[in-house]
């Protein structure tokens, strides 16, 4: 456990030790600012003299101010702990007060934004195992399907999100959480395609040739012998395309003028220039992915020990 603990524990150390040193040069121009309209004496003085000059040199001019850049209220570049104090006072804190669901809560938005996630994330998934199954057993599918999956993730998702939410609007759908779904499932099915084409292929022609002596179906040889060889490589996907379903949901919050949603909320933050808002809202969803990854992970463990592979 420690083994596979201390990597983690050294590169999120890592991490924070960059984060905090990005703080100091990415506020000092608003320091400074800050502590001019307060009287304080800065070098050079005037906000339009300073941005002739580079932040290190602000710093350096000015070490007296570096430290008031990692106190503002609204900060280009908040710091880890004024972002785990957003993510409290919007999580944690409101549950102990009775109202995680409130609207103001990322609870709330969380589950908002999961509801599609998981939606496009099924719809995705189905797709992408159907699409396998087709490719590995027709030689025709395989040849006119996947060069159209690997064409398709060309298109950037920025701009399919708006087209998609127009043609549901055009089309009668009303409400956001279909488009958002469908957004969510564009980008889950081509992970979940390509494993399980992979992992349908994995078994060996000795292995297939065996089934045929047996007199085994069609129909048996994908049971008894393409799907249980399938298995590793269909989850290792789907931890993949659960990621993909939450970042697809995230970008289909984001044009469609919602107040509900992770997306809306760091849109929300945007908009009103509240960075804490918006990293809060950054972090409850990664948060949520590795909680929805590590579910997968504990799913696929059982399913493998229960087949008897090693996991």
């Amino acid at each position: 456990m420690s083994a596979r603990l201390l990597p983690v524990l050294a590169v999120l150390s890592g991490l924070l030790a960059l984060w905090y040193g990005a703080v100091g040069p990415m506020n000092i121009r608003q320091a400074l600012d800050l502590a001019e309209r307060k009287g304080v004496a800065v070098q050079p003085e005037g906000a339009l003299a300073r941005q002739e000059v580079s932040a290190f040199v602000l710093m350096a001019r000015n070490p007296g101010e570096v430290a008031r850049g990692y106190a503002l209220e609204r900060p280009r570049l908040p710091t880890p702990g004024q972002v785990a104090g957003e993510l409290w006072a919007t999580t944690g804190e409101m549950a102990l007060r009775g109202r995680g669901f409130s609207k103001r809560s990322l609870i709330y938005h969380g589950w908002i934004t999961l509801q599609s996630t998981l939606a496009g994330f099924a719809l995705g998934t189905a797709l992408g195992v159907l699409g396998a199954v087709m490719i590995v057993y027709s030689r025709t599918m395989e040849m006119s399907l996947m060069p159209w999956a690997i064409i398709s993730q060309t298109v950037p998702i920025v701009a399919l999100a708006p087209m998609i939410i127009v043609l549901s609007g055009q089309a009668g759908i009303e409400g956001r959480g279909l488009p958002k779904a469908i957004i969510s499932a564009y980008l889950c099915y081509f992970p979940v395609l390509v494993g399980m084409v992979k992992g349908l292929r994995a078994p060996t022609r000795e292995q297939l040739d065996l089934l045929r002596t047996y007199n085994a179906g069609g129909v048996a040889g994908f049971l008894k012998l393409r799907l249980p060889a399938s298995m590793p490589y269909l989850f290792t996907s789907l931890k993949v395309g659960i990621a993909a379903a939450l970042v697809g949901t995230i970008v289909g919050e984001l044009p469609t003028g919602a107040i509900s949603g992770l997306g809306a909320r760091i849109l929300i933050g945007d908009q009103f220039g509240n960075p804490m808002a918006i990293w809060a809202a950054l972090f409850a969803a990664a948060i949520l992915a590795g909680v929805l990854v590590t579910l997968l992970g504990g799913v696929q463990g059982m399913v493998l020990k229960r087949m008897g592979m090693a996991v």
